[in-house]
């Protein structure tokens, strides 16, 4: 649950949390001066001042994270579905593993009935899995990239990192790990180049970053991923990587299958979500949107992504019993890749004089990945039984424990440096 949608389910006013985001919350608090005078004034004057709160410097107590005795740990900021994330893919990658040996015949039996060379049963998983997390997207948001300098080079320095620098580095871990093994490789590849725009709201509310920020990033990488993912997924894996296609064709082959998978599984939810956003908010008002339809939809997401990959494994039977060794190397670069880039993008905000909440955003951004979209891809271009399938799986079961962990890195860094708002 990102930062307003719990301030709506926290506040008991009806009109809570209307979505209106004002620019003194969007001027990403960079040589902001006024705003502490611009409250006080509010404050004397009798208004609210709830629109332009400005959070308190790192070592005075927030009403939010810190208590009595200090801050709470940030996996209490976790619900306990998203705490027990890696158990429930270790869960579901064991029952998979169980169905299929114990019952051979329900391998074969997944695999009918095919959408765009995806078998009906991971299809419908993989769908319902990706518009539960594109409904709490606020697309309404993006019009604010058309107002502020700051914003837009924001936009800019992420793009960098998210769309040239982060998947470059994974391709290289990638061959530096695993320069034997090009299924597994290409796993990473794709997971590498899907940017994450799901659990770092998550992240970035628990290390205490700039929510609204974050969320018009989301929204922004959302629609990039429908342009970029397929061109960049051929460039890193055909053009830098020398790989083949997976039936041994040409780089248009690839990208056709890319394109058609993004297109589906990630174009079909973003328009629903999209629809349900722009059509039920109205309705509804904000804040039964977000206290009712979100609150009721959003375990879906986990819900499909554990059936997926129960499938997954499934699917594969007996031979994924073989592939332990296989999981233990894609996990080596995995955590490599997370312990790098984030520190990497933190200090890099901080010695180019950046406030805290905008880097901890570009620094979460930068570390997480997609992985719901890099599943779904690499199942329909590749195959459920795949060792890319297997590669893009392992994905979650690294990014939560370590992002969670960094979560607590950033947060000791800020105080350690008295990182504030600049």
């Amino acid at each position: 649950m990102d930062t307003v949608e719990r301030g709506v389910a926290n506040d008991p006013r009806p009109d809570a949390g209307l979505g209106r985001l004002s620019q003194d919350q969007h001027d990403l608090r960079l040589g902001s001066t006024e705003k502490g005078s611009r409250a006080q004034e509010d404050l004397e004057s009798g208004q609210d001042i709830g629109a332009n709160y400005n959070p308190p410097p790192p070592n005075s107590a927030d009403s939010k994270n810190e208590t009595p005795n200090g801050p709470p740990p940030p996996i209490k900021g976790l619900s306990w579905l998203d705490r027990l994330l890696v158990v429930w893919i270790i869960l579901a990658m064991a029952i998979g593993i169980i169905i299929g040996n114990l019952a051979p015949s329900v391998g074969p039996a997944l695999q009918q009935g095919e959408f765009i060379g995806v078998s009906a049963p991971i299809a419908v998983g993989l769908l319902v899995m990706m518009f539960p997390i594109l409904c709490k997207v606020r697309f309404e948001t993006l019009h604010l990239l058309l107002r502020t300098k700051e914003l837009w080079k924001q936009i800019a320095i992420s793009f960098v990192i998210n769309w040239i620098l982060a998947p470059f580095f994974m391709v290289a871990l990638a061959w530096a790990f695993l320069p034997d093994r090009q299924e597994l490789r290409d796993g990473l590849i794709f997971v590498g180049v899907a940017r994450c725009i799901a659990m770092v709201l998550i992240w970035t509310d628990l290390a205490g970053g700039d929510g609204d920020y974050c969320a018009v990033l989301v929204a922004f990488n959302s629609i990039l991923q429908i342009v970029l993912f397929a061109p960049f997924a051929v460039f890193y894996v055909q053009v830098v990587s020398g790989d083949p296609s997976p039936t041994g064709g040409s780089q248009g082959e690839l990208y056709s299958k890319a394109a058609t998978s993004v297109a589906v599984f990630l174009g079909i939810p973003l328009g629903a979500a999209i629809v349900a956003r722009l059509t039920l908010r109205p309705l509804l008002g904000e804040h039964n949107y977000q206290h009712y339809f979100i609150r009721f939809i959003g375990p879906w997401s986990l819900i499909g992504l554990i059936y997926t990959i129960i499938v997954l494994f499934a699917s594969q039977g007996a031979h994924v019993v073989n592939q332990i060794t296989s999981v233990l190397r894609v996990c080596a670069p995995l955590v490599v890749y997370f312990l790098a880039i984030f520190p990497l993008t933190a200090y890099m905000m901080y010695r180019t004089g950046f406030g805290y909440k905008v880097s901890c955003t570009q620094s979460f951004t930068a570390a997480s990945n997609n992985f719901e979209l890099a599943i779904a891809v690499v199942t329909a271009v590749y195959g459920a039984g795949s060792q890319e399938a297997l590669a893009a799986t392992v994905g979650p079961l690294i990014e939560v424990p370590v992002l969670v962990a960094l979560v607590y890195v950033i947060k000791w860094f800020r105080k350690w440096k008295g990182w504030g708002e600049l």
